[in-house]
């Protein structure tokens, strides 16, 4: 497969690109689903071929191709990729220079007890059937459903400056939820979160969240949710579970640090961001207890690998600092345009896309507290959980999120659940009200495995470590 990303790679250079790079990508992918105790689905995909880019001047081209027993396929390939730049190179632009990287040969594995694709399918789908039928035997659940969801990736990178790295990724992830259907309310609750929770690892990580332990616990909710009172509005603290704070994070800062974004180079799908390159190292993004990290080394997060896809090496970067802006996610070419040293946050989806800045595991550090305290030192707020909706403006600024479940909290204890909890914020606003943070023990990598971003539109696995916290004085609920 190296020799085969070497032939994309020497026609691109004889074609004339001043560097190139290609991936050969064997991506395979497995999903089963079920519906109130009834297999629904099991699918399997695979795909694979080599992926070419070729810098010429102010750009970059691509090509791929799925052949990969013909040489020539790849060599065509690295031509038209060259072609293709000096075609958009016609148009004036600054020239492109790479940030150096050391150059490497090396080999990469996820850490994985099981691989999935060698767990019996009787065993894999006993799990989704015996989880959707629990919950669906509750009275007034009108919908059960569970998925699992696995991929086993092997990539081979090959560059002009002569790279050679070999990764193989295995990722594994399951989720389910109960729908309850009452005479005026539908309620949900899912479980690990709302669309399904993915790490690196192996069929090791489906027996350690083990859906059908939880399944009377989720069915229960939905069904309490039907006569739960309403959200109270208002001015109120905010206490988020750490799932619901990682897409916080995600929508929030992830997608705003992203350079091309900051750069105007990329606005397809999440917009642009209200972050400017001057501003690094002085604006306020958060309170001293708000650091985030972009950490593509965390053991088990979803967005954990050895090399990006321009064969930089996975790394903690730091992008926020005591609550000051001091980073952002990079890749060869934005970083040495913006003086930075590149971060290794260039992936793509599969062998046929051309890589991008994208999210690695950016998530909050942990604090000094733990849930139970920071409830018991909550006078009045809302303590909302699992991610229902959200809606964010293209600067990442103005957002409303809904959560499907919450407890109304008062003098320091829970006093009753609450249905259709909403807040709403102002990112810079919202952070500076970050004042409890839990700590390690409740610190978890959560997955996302569907951030959408480019034209054509690309799927990214990014993760987002988090534990709970609280955020004082947000606007809570419907208000007039």
């Amino acid at each position: 497969m190296f020799e085969h990303a070497s032939k994309a790679v020497e026609a691109a250079l004889a074609a004339g690109a001043t560097y190139a790079d290609a991936r050969v990508v064997i991506r395979r992918g497995e999903r089963l689903s079920a519906q109130n105790g009834e297999l629904e689905a099991v699918g399997n995909d695979l795909d694979a071929g080599v992926g070419v880019r070729a810098l010429v001047g102010s750009s970059w081209g691509f090509a791929a191709s799925s052949d990969l027993g013909d040489d020539a396929a790849a060599a065509r390939a690295g031509a038209e990729a060259t072609s293709t730049a000096k075609a958009s190179a016609l148009v004036p632009g600054r020239g492109l220079e790479l940030a150096d990287v050391a150059v490497v040969e090396d080999a990469y594995e996820t850490p994985h007890r099981e691989n999935p694709f060698d767990v019996a399918l009787e065993e894999k789908v006993a799990v989704v059937v015996d989880a959707t039928a629990t919950m669906a035997g509750l009275d007034g659940v009108a919908v059960a459903t569970a998925q699992l969801m696995f991929w086993d990736t092997e990539k081979w990178f090959v560059s002009s400056q002569g790279h050679r790295i070999h990764q193989h990724l295995v990722e594994s992830g399951c989720g389910m939820d109960a729908t309850a259907v009452g005479e005026h309310e539908t309620q949900r609750r899912s479980y690990p979160q709302s669309f399904g929770h993915v790490e690196t690892g192996g069929y090791e990580v489906i027996r350690r969240f083990d859906l059908p332990s939880h399944a009377p616990r989720v069915a229960e909710e939905a069904v309490q949710l039907l006569d739960a009172a309403p959200c109270p509005s208002g001015e109120l603290d905010l206490i988020l579970e750490s799932s619901q704070l990682a897409l916080q994070i995600h929508e929030s800062v992830g997608h705003a640090i992203e350079l091309d974004r900051i750069l105007g180079w990329e606005a397809a799908f999440a917009g642009t961001s209200f972050l400017s390159l001057p501003e690094l190292g002085s604006l306020r993004y958060g309170s001293e207890l708000m650091n985030i990290t972009a950490d593509a080394t965390i053991p088990g997060a979803l967005a954990t690998f050895g090399y990006d896809d321009e064969g930089t090496p996975a790394q903690r970067v730091d992008i926020v600092r005591d609550g000051t802006w001091v980073g952002v996610l990079s890749g060869r070419d934005s970083a040495h345009l913006a003086g930075l040293a590149p971060g290794g946050m260039v992936r793509a989806d599969g062998f046929n896309r051309m890589p991008m800045v994208r999210m690695t595991n950016v998530g909050l550090e942990p604090g000094e507290s733990s849930l139970e305290e920071i409830v018991a030192e909550t006078k009045h707020g809302v303590l909302m959980a699992t991610n229902r909706s959200w809606s964010i403006d293209d600067k990442r600024l103005n957002f409303q999120f809904g959560c499907e479940i919450g407890w109304e909290v008062r003098d320091g204890k829970r006093v009753r659940m609450v249905r259709n909890p909403t807040y709403t914020g102002i990112t810079p606003q919202f952070w500076s009200r970050l004042d409890m943070l839990a700590g390690r023990e409740e610190w978890h990598p959560w997955g996302v495995p569907n951030c959408g971003k480019g034209q054509p539109m690309q799927v990214g696995h990014t993760g987002h470590p988090a534990s709970p916290a609280r955020f004082r004085g947000v606007r809570i609920g419907v208000t007039g």
